[in-house]
């Protein structure tokens, strides 16, 4: 390990990305044909592909652009999605199977001629893309799903040798994918969206939406902003009339990166759905380097032990990674997605009263490809004409399979879980004092539960242990220093401040 290695607690792509966004919030109210709500990948390729079909769009982000979600991705482009082909033909068949490829593949493309129109440098490399296995006991499984790859329509074959400095039992190879930077890509992208026409506003986050024939958005400013059409488009929907959140079950991974020789780093990108999940790919860094990027160690929100993951991830890449321990810097992140009940994403009609409400959500870990695949299906809905052939295939109006309601079950479990048995166990602190500086932890004061975190010098901030979207109990991430809550994935910062929804209200002040 290199004498003196510096930590940044940063996400590569936020580190690096060029300059800050200034898009300012609205002055006034506004009309528009279209609301995007979310500056995330699915929200600026919607407002891209809308902008260019002629239509007047208003984007709306809470924060900053391609600053929440998307800026902590692993930015792996790519429609081979762990051992997913063989489950999909398994419960969906086999024509939803092809489909579902045909579409993941045709965003990577769309993607990349984006880049090419454009005159993005998004450092956007064409790759293989690997799902691959070490125990020896599960080849058949790759095998398997090599073959459903395959008929779905991907260049996909299983191999036994990669470039993995690991003995692997096997992969699937897919060719034609891609990975790049994600947030060069999308800062460009709404540059030509304002270019084009479109109207972009940060530091404005959307509380409340009224759905009609003309579609009001309420805003944290006092402005609004009317529409014919509103998309929600904020990784977890913010408006509970979807219902979704009753079939979406949020997760988190951690990231570490570091810079190696070109030598040490793979060319290809590589998944293991294993227990304990591990994604291995490289990017460009310069200086005869390339960034090596490890994703692992699956946990719930609010789970707690964040550093402790971090250790275990740094470990294994160490020991199975040459250059990793020599690197003179890591880079740290999280990363958080949400999993649906069918192992399908919800983008279409957010609901089925509505003929003016969209939502994009649920793309389990590959937002990549879903971001581009959901803003080319949402426009084919509201601008009109063909619409993709996938179109019925993502309907979030679809009704749960029987198979799917055990999942949903399980879902709905752990919510009730968090929510009762949050409130009964005795592992939250007896007193402010009890907590070191620096850590936080749920306290009992004047009988009301409170999140207090205790900053380096002692002093306690003091915020209600509720959370604002359906009043789970939020848990302290220690190596974030942020609140989560373990039921739907809101995140808040030590102040209350939202960070990340479902919810659009901060955790309230207490003494």
């Amino acid at each position: 390990m290199a004498a003196e290695r510096l930590t940044i607690d940063e996400s590569y792509w936020m580190a690096t990305a060029p300059g800050a966004t200034r898009y300012p919030p609205p002055g006034t109210d506004l009309t528009a044909d279209v609301a995007v709500i979310g500056g995330g990948i699915a929200g600026l390729c919607t407002a891209w592909e809308l902008v260019r079909a002629g239509l007047d769009v208003v984007l709306l982000e809470a924060d900053r652009i391609a600053a929440g979600v998307t800026g902590y991705t692993t930015a792996k482009l790519t429609a081979l999605h762990g051992l997913g082909y063989a489950r999909l033909e398994a419960t969906h068949g086999a024509d939803n199977a092809g489909l579902y490829a045909l579409s993941q593949q045709d965003a990577v493309e769309r993607t990349a001629a984006l880049c090419d129109e454009l005159g993005i440098d998004a450092d956007l490399e064409r790759a293989a893309a690997f799902t691959y296995l070490e125990d020896p006991r599960r080849a058949g499984e790759l095998r398997d799903e090599a073959e459903a790859a395959r008929r779905a329509g991907l260049d996909a074959s299983f191999v036994t040798e990669t470039e993995l400095p690991f003995p692997v039992a096997g992969a699937v190879r897919a060719e034609g994918q891609a990975q790049f930077h994600p947030r060069k890509f999308l800062l460009a992208l709404a540059e030509r969206i304002t270019g084009a026409g479109g109207r972009v506003h940060e530091r404005t986050r959307v509380t409340a939406l009224h759905d009609g024939a003309r579609c009001r958005v309420a805003t944290e400013g006092g402005r609004t902003v009317e529409a014919r059409d509103a998309v929600i488009a904020t990784h977890y929907p913010v408006f509970d009339r979807t219902l979704l959140f009753t079939r979406l079950k949020p997760r988190r991974e951690l990231v570490i990166a570091a810079p190696v020789r070109s030598g040490d780093a793979p060319t290809g990108m590589y998944m293991s759905p294993a227990d304990r999940v591990r994604s291995v790919r490289s990017a460009p860094y310069g200086d005869g380097r390339r960034l090596l990027i490890v994703t692992g160690e699956t946990f719930e929100p609010g789970a707690g032990g964040v550093r402790e993951r971090f250790a275990r991830l740094d470990t294994w890449a160490r020991e199975r990674l040459p250059g990793f321990a020599e690197a003179d810097r890591v880079y740290r992140w999280s990363a958080q997605d949400n999993d649906s009940s069918d192992h399908l994403p919800y983008v279409g009609y957010a609901h089925p009263g509505t003929q003016h409400v969209f939502v994009a959500t649920g793309f389990g870990g590959w937002g990549m490809s879903n971001g581009g695949m959901a803003g080319r299906l949402l426009t084919a809905h509201i601008a009109g004409g063909p619409r993709p052939a996938w179109t019925d295939l993502y309907d979030p109006r679809r009704l749960p399979q029987v198979r799917e309601t055990a999942e949903v079950a399980r879902f709905q479990a752990a919510v009730a879980r968090h929510f009762v048995g949050d409130r009964l166990h005795t592992g939250h602190v007896d007193s402010v004092d009890d907590i070191p500086p620096g850590s936080g932890a749920v306290v009992r004061l004047e009988g009301n539960r409170c999140a207090v975190y205790r900053d380096e010098s002692g002093g306690a901030h003091v915020v209600s242990a509720r959370c604002t979207h359906l009043g789970c109990l939020v848990q302290f991430n220690d190596a974030e220093k942020v609140w989560e809550c373990p039921c739907h994935g809101s995140r808040f910062g030590t102040d209350g401040a939202v960070l990340h929804g479902p919810a659009t209200r901060p955790l309230e002040p207490r003494d």
